[in-house]
């Protein structure tokens, strides 16, 4: 089944180029790009379901902010060394979950988990 759009912001450019391969058999598009402001205009350019956002890239301030313009999105973010710590304050800043940035597996179960989780939350 695939989804509809993803777009990715991260700090590795190898990084980017490898989730971005992992992501496109299960998404119609994958993006990836280079700034937060980039970012902003190609959610609402493709209407993304999907962010995934390296937080070393993006300031937790800003994915708080993505998620209250872009309401009902599902933003995983990645970090290299992603604690508990980190990842409670990803998900108050609005992410739906934090994985390491080398766990294309993780994030796309996340992403792909998002909207049967907003289907069963509008039930």
């Amino acid at each position: 089944m695939q989804f509809s759009s993803v777009v990715l912001l991260h700090s590795d450019p190898r990084i980017s180029e490898s989730l971005v391969a992992s992501l496109c058999n299960s998404f119609h598009s994958v993006r990836a790009v280079r700034s937060v402001d980039e970012l902003r205009r190609s959610i609402a350019k493709n209407r993304a379901d999907v962010v995934i956002v390296d937080i070393e890239k993006t300031p937790l301030s800003d994915v708080k902010r993505l998620s209250h313009e872009f309401p009902g999105i599902c933003i995983v973010c990645t970090h290299r060394l992603a604690d508990e710590e980190m990842w409670t304050a990803a998900l108050n800043a609005g992410a739906v979950d934090i994985y390491p940035s080398d766990d294309a597996r993780g994030i796309l179960t996340a992403a792909l988990r998002w909207p049967s989780q907003q289907h069963a939350a509008s039930a």
